[in-house]
């Protein structure tokens, strides 16, 4: 598969992202699963603003997408974007992140907010 070859600039500011702990494991859990806000506050424990600026600096550079269910807005990786295959060479180096997924359903609120 032909890899695209990403401007240095770009890249940088997606490395930046991505530098973030918090950043780098919401783009992998999102690589993989559909997620809402409330299940990354649950997850992170931090603000549910924090939680949206983190979003929307994905969404300023096309890397997320949303999928609007009521007054639910989940989130998940753009895999259509022109940079998504940079972005999954770097999420396929990093361990599965699924647990913590698997700890909110036992918890009760990974389905609290569909």
């Amino acid at each position: 598969m032909p890899y695209l070859t990403v401007d240095i600039e770009k890249a940088a500011v997606i490395l930046k992202l991505l530098g973030d702990k918090t950043r780098l494991t919401m783009m992998k859990l999102m690589d993989n699963h559909a997620c809402c806000v409330c299940e990354f506050v649950e997850i992170f424990q931090i603000s549910q603003p924090a939680i949206s600026q983190h979003l929307r600096k994905f969404k300023d550079l096309g890397l997320i997408e949303e999928d609007k269910k009521g007054q639910w807005i989940f989130y998940s990786i753009n895999k259509t974007n022109e940079y998504y295959s940079f972005v999954k060479s770097i999420l396929e180096q990093l361990p599965d992140q699924a647990d913590k997924l698997i700890e909110l359903e036992k918890e009760g609120n990974r389905i609290s907010c569909c």
